[in-house]
């Protein structure tokens, strides 16, 4: 069973290919299968539509990979 995997980010985010490049590692070491998706986030109804919290944010199924995250509305496109 894959996982689907989101990576979200902004434009010219600097953290944003360290990030996918961890999450590829990250997902091999552990022997897991990702259904890997990227999604550059051009506006603000795009980031409350996806629950993006800040470039990167990465999700996991569809939640937040930060527990204490998922409860936040704090959505927003810089």
């Amino acid at each position: 069973m894959k996982i689907k995997t989101t990576v979200l980010y902004t434009a010219g985010c600097a953290d944003t290919p360290s990030t996918i490049d961890l999450v590829r590692r990250t997902a091999s070491e552990m022997g897991l299968e990702i259904d890997l998706e990227t999604i550059r986030v051009e506006d603000q109804r795009q980031a409350e539509d996806l629950k993006f919290l800040g470039s990167p944010t990465v999700q996991l199924n569809g939640l937040d990979i930060d527990p204490g995250a998922r409860d936040s509305t704090l959505y927003g496109f810089m």
